[in-house]
């Protein structure tokens, strides 16, 4: 594997993990939309930490969620419930950028922190058991 590739997903990452911990703060402080759009990039920016250790990136948020999907949901990498939860996640995250009045309650905000936890933890699951492979 290319020494690139791997810095630029361990990059990813970390990239993925300061989205989460600032909608979690974000979250705290009341500010619900915001929130839900550092959830999303969290989520978003998991995928392209995988995508990373292809060689692959796409300049449209849609093209790297539909690559994900047809790569690792399709194919069972990851449980197809991740597809729902960053396609439901993209939709939202677009409702409180661009739809005026669109509000946001706390619990929604919170279920897609939540969601958003649960996917990051799955996305360094998947990359720590490829690393495994790839050392032997």
């Amino acid at each position: 594997m290319h020494e690139n590739r791997l810095e630029l997903m361990k990059y990813r990452l970390e990239s993925a993990q300061e989205r989460l911990d600032s909608a979690k703060i974000l979250l705290e402080c009341g500010n619900y939309k915001d929130s839900i759009g550092r959830s999303y990039y969290a989520m978003f920016t998991g995928v392209r930490a995988i995508l990373a250790l292809e060689g692959i990136d796409y300049s449209k948020h849609s093209s790297v969620i539909a690559h994900f999907q047809k790569e690792y949901i399709k194919t069972n990498r990851l449980d197809k419930k991740y597809s729902k939860y960053i396609s439901q996640a993209f939709q939202i995250r677009n409702n409180t950028d661009y739809a005026d009045f669109f509000v946001v309650s706390r619990e929604e905000a919170a279920e897609q922190y939540d969601k958003a936890v649960g996917f990051l933890d799955a996305v360094k699951n998947y990359l720590h058991d490829t690393q495994k492979k790839e050392c032997f």
